[in-house]
């Protein structure tokens, strides 16, 4: 008896376009392609969703926190399996958790988090964010500037560690060297500009120096203007750089995201949650470095309005794009699934290629998640 499980849906999308009259084999949780309907392995099981659609599991690499937990509050293997069980009703099946600017201690503490949760397999954890400290003062958002301080030996070496899986580190031309960028770039280190009011020079500077990325465009940067493109113009014109985007209609204008997702290559335009404690959660408030974070109308804010990550879920973001965007909706998958595992360099997810993992979102006609599979498994 084969022990394929064959799984049905109207449309299958691999990560790139979508496929009809398919079905997506699977085989000891590892997807081995897709087959023509009468083409079943002999024996297989037959699971049909009934759904419009099956997508991959979506890759996020910028969550903070979720269910209750901010990772820079608990950096724990723990706390990560909370963050990433609060996150995978919302279809996204494989993370990357974001600790912001703070001590020393807690940074540390959080590599170990990471360390030991990729160690032992917990579910969904696939590397962790370094947001700052080595960020601007004048762009740190909601930051704590009093953590906020240059790079040194130290800290690279930290980043550099082994056991950490995907690492991405958000830096500040003010905070960082051409050198650390390159350092870290030739170590594996994904090096993501963000929090800066670095000039359209000087982030090219930092682009040729190593770094591959842009963290949460718009935010937290210089605007774009016609005589001084800044971060923003440096990153939408080179081809190599990937570039995350929060798309819950607050941090940046739906319009402003239409434009982009118009003009900018979307196999490097990934979307990012930024999600904080709230997301899976009820509460209506929480602290960040001992300040109040206020959730009201799908907006986190300090008491001075300032924005503190948010309260998104990635299939939100997915619907965002599609309803207020007018992005279709292959284009806004692609952005939660092959376009944020490519940045990563990752091949087991993000996609339906033979030999990924079959992490499995069943999505109707509304883009509502009806199933998901972990592996090939039922996990809903």
């Amino acid at each position: 008896m084969s022990s394929a499980t064959v799984f049905r849906a109207r449309t299958i999308f691999d990560g790139w376009v979508v496929h009809r009259d398919r079905q997506l084999v699977v085989e000891n949780g590892i997807v081995t392609g897709l087959a023509h309907l009468d083409d079943a392995p002999a024996g297989a099981r037959i699971v049909d969703t009934q759904a419009e659609l099956l997508s991959p599991g979506f890759v996020d690499w910028q969550v903070n926190g979720g269910g209750g937990v901010l990772f820079n509050d608990d950096p724990s293997p723990e706390g990560l399996e909370r963050i990433a069980d609060a996150h995978r009703p919302y279809g996204t099946t494989a993370l990357v958790p974001t600790v912001i600017t703070d001590e020393v201690v807690v940074t540390r503490a959080a590599a170990d988090a990471a360390a030991a949760a990729i160690a032992r397999g917990s579910r969904g954890i696939i590397g962790i964010h370094f947001e700052g400290p080595h960020i601007s003062v004048a762009r740190k958002g909601v930051h704590a500037p009093r953590f906020i301080r240059p790079m040194e030996d130290a800290d690279r070496a930290m980043l550099c560690r082994g056991g950490l899986g995907r690492v991405v580190a958000t830096i500040a031309p003010e905070n960082a060297t051409p050198e650390d960028v390159a350092a870290l770039d030739d170590a594996g280190v994904i090096v993501s500009l963000g929090h800066t009011a670095a000039d359209h020079d000087a982030a090219r500077r930092y682009f040729a120096a190593g770094a591959r990325a842009v963290t949460h465009l718009f935010n937290a940067m210089e605007p774009l203007h016609h005589r001084e493109p800044g971060l923003i113009g440096a990153a939408l014109e080179n081809p190599s750089v990937h570039i995350g985007l929060i798309a819950d209609g607050h941090h940046v204008h739906p319009a402003v995201l239409s434009m982009v997702f118009a003009n900018g290559p979307r196999d490097r335009l990934s979307l990012v949650t930024d999600a904080m404690s709230s997301v899976g959660d009820r509460s209506d408030s929480f602290t960040l470095n001992g300040r109040t974070v206020k959730r009201a109308n799908g907006r986190l804010t300090l008491e001075d309005g300032t924005l503190a990550g948010s309260d998104l879920d990635m299939i939100s973001a997915i619907r965002l794009c599609v309803q207020a965007c007018g992005v279709a909706p292959v284009d806004a998958l692609r952005m939660a699934t092959s376009a944020p595992a490519r940045m990563l360099g990752l091949t087991a997810h993000g996609t339906f290629s033979r030999g990924a993992r079959a992490d499995i979102v069943a999505l109707g006609a509304d883009l509502r998640i009806e199933a998901m599979f972990l592996a090939g498994m039922p996990c809903m």
